[in-house]
């Protein structure tokens, strides 16, 4: 029996004659048949073993999947982290030569990552891989402990499914995946401590917490959800024993905050706070301001969809799931954290209303937990096997529906599949061509948002904008960044520029200020020559150099132009 929220009631063995001794306890409903023993593997009988096993075979095809697309180019959030994390191994601090509105725990963790697997794409996405194998741990051991075995298994299944999927953009590196691995850490140790009372769990569980925030801002509400689930299973002795109940709060609390205190010192220490603060929250809100509620609702839909209808079987069984958390007899505790799990992670894909793919990684350890759920009603019966069967039928269907982007499609033709015409497969040909020609001290800036470039070129920017979106939106710091922006180009004069223009790309909106984007087309003309183009088209990129490039007319709105500075001179 794979249910352990309930305990097995038990019967004498009277009506049964068999060969074990009279009166031995026996599960009800499992009275062995006479002169017959069950097969089973494991422990496990047939009905239960093989859509378990169908289940691990569904997670070792997805490592393979991961595997086979390692070489998947960088995005531009990639591009962002791999940059910042290529600088701190070099000992720069963020904020100051390159910054964004992020906090500094995904640039530490790609620091990381690259000095064990190199600075290449391949290794950051087989460091990623870990991290994602990582997390299908702990959703196993998470679910295994609220719902047993079986729940485990489906629930891990269910997760490192829905975390591949392009929906999701599962194949990079988002800032998100580093959330939900401390996170989920940290809560299965909150567990543990429900169980044990041990302050140094208490202590990690909260530490945890808050490197789930400091990798990204939406984190804070995971640490949220963890103080609260410790205030809900102490509420019994809440009035008796008050104090006691306060240490854990006071013990927990500052176990969350000590990580991102130990961050404000060291960028303090480095020179940087300042900038620091002005990204992460002084911006961060300005940012966070913009998008109205009416354009939230269907941001949602046209991102949420996609998701539903590529993992329709597991996105039912959720909603089950959900039912099934409270119904008579099963453990009301477990219902409650799961339930608020749930609602927190929902809550952590809101701020700022974007509703982006890649937030989506946030609540999918949740979706998986209800699987979970499900999978803990199922007996080691033919008949109440059922759950585990459509289980491993929904994973299968989710599978068929990605087949090809998972399976088939080369490294570049899943970028295109998921990023369309936004040009990170031209990034890598582009920086080539810039890294060949220059050298190492030389000088880049991107017109555009493409932080990418500066990661493959190893060239450090003359700016710390590595974006142009945060000059273009309708906020109050735009002007001041433009100007600050011109400054840095017409000072540092870099040797290398490269223009970017999409049809999608620049985002000016009604209030923007657009005296930057005037700047740009005089600057260029006056002060570099043209020596790469490359023009994206639906199905192919054609690539000119140098002289030809002088003279290239684009045949799309989509390309990228590579400038030199006039009088630079070769390499």
């Amino acid at each position: 029996m794979w249910n352990c929220a309930a305990k097995p009631r038990y019967r004498r063995n009277t009506a049964v004659r068999t060969k074990s001794k009279p009166g031995k306890w026996v599960k009800r409903g499992h009275a062995p048949a006479p002169g017959a023993a069950k097969r089973t593997i494991f422990g496990l009988t047939w009905p239960v073993l093989v859509p378990l096993a169908l289940m691990c075979l569904a997670v070792l095809l997805i490592m393979a999947a991961r595997v086979r697309l390692l070489e998947v180019p960088l995005e531009r959030d990639e591009g962002e982290y791999a940059y910042i994390g290529q600088l701190m191994l070099q000992g720069v601090a963020p904020y100051g030569v390159a910054a964004n509105m992020k906090l500094p725990g995904t640039y530490a963790a790609y620091a990381l990552l690259m000095a064990i697997f190199g600075q290449t794409t391949s290794g950051i996405h087989f460091g990623f891989l870990l991290v994602n194998a990582g997390t299908v741990v702990l959703v196993f051991f998470l679910a295994k402990k609220l719902f047993g075995g079986a729940a485990g298994v489906s629930a891990a299944a269910a997760y490192a499914v829905l975390s591949v999927g392009g929906g999701v953009m599962g194949l990079w590196a988002h800032a998100t995946n580093f959330v939900v691995l401390p996170a989920l850490g940290a809560t299965l140790l909150l567990l543990k401590w429900v169980d044990r009372r041990s302050v140094l769990t208490l202590i990690s569980s909260g530490l945890l917490f808050g490197i789930a925030f400091l990798m990204k801002q939406p984190g804070i509400l995971f640490a949220l959800f963890g103080g609260l689930y410790l205030v809900y299973t102490q509420r019994k002795v809440l009035r008796s024993n008050g104090p006691s109940v306060l240490r854990n709060l006071v013990l927990f609390g500052a176990a969350v905050f000590l990580p991102f205190g130990v961050t404000c010192l060291l960028l303090w220490r480095a020179g940087v706070f300042p900038q620091f603060w002005f990204w992460v929250f002084t911006y961060a809100r300005a940012y966070a301001s913009i998008r109205p509620f009416s354009a939230a609702v269907s941001a949602f839909r046209s991102t949420a969809a996609p998701i539903a209808k590529n993992n329709l079987g597991i996105c039912l069984l959720a909603v089950a799931g959900l039912l099934l958390l409270f119904r008579a007899g099963r453990n009301r505790t477990s219902a409650v954290m799961v339930t608020g799990f749930l609602v927190f992670s929902f809550l952590a894909i809101c701020p700022g209303l974007y509703f982006r793919e890649h937030y989506y990684i946030l609540l999918l350890p949740a979706v998986a937990l209800l699987i979970g759920a499900v999978a803990a009603t199922a007996k080691e019966t033919v008949a109440k096997a059922l759950p585990l069967w459509l289980i491993a039928g929904a994973l299968a269907y989710s599978l068929w529906c990605q087949g090809d982007f998972l399976f088939r499609m080369s490294p570049g033709e899943a970028s295109r599949f998921v990023y369309h015409l936004n040009p990170f497969q031209e990034a890598i040909k582009l920086a080539d061509y810039i890294r060949d020609r220059s050298k190492s001290d030389d000088r880049l800036v991107v017109l555009g948002s493409e932080p990418e470039i500066y990661f493959y070129t190893a060239r450090r920017s003359v700016t710390p904008y590595v974006y142009v979106y945060p000059m273009t939106e309708p906020q109050p710091y735009a002007s001041r960044m433009q100007a600050q922006f011109i400054h840095d180009v017409e000072t540092n004069k870099p040797k290398y520029l490269v223009y970017v223009n999409l049809d999608f790309y620049w985002l000016v909106q009604q209030g923007s200020a657009t005296s930057f984007l005037t700047w740009i087309a005089s600057y260029c003309q006056r002060y570099y020559d043209r020596v790469g183009v490359a023009d994206i088209g639906s199905h192919e990129t054609y690539y000119q150099w140098d002289a030809a490039a002088r003279i290239y007319q684009p045949r799309t709105h989509n390309f990228i132009v590579i400038f030199k500075r006039k009088g630079s001179g070769g390499s």
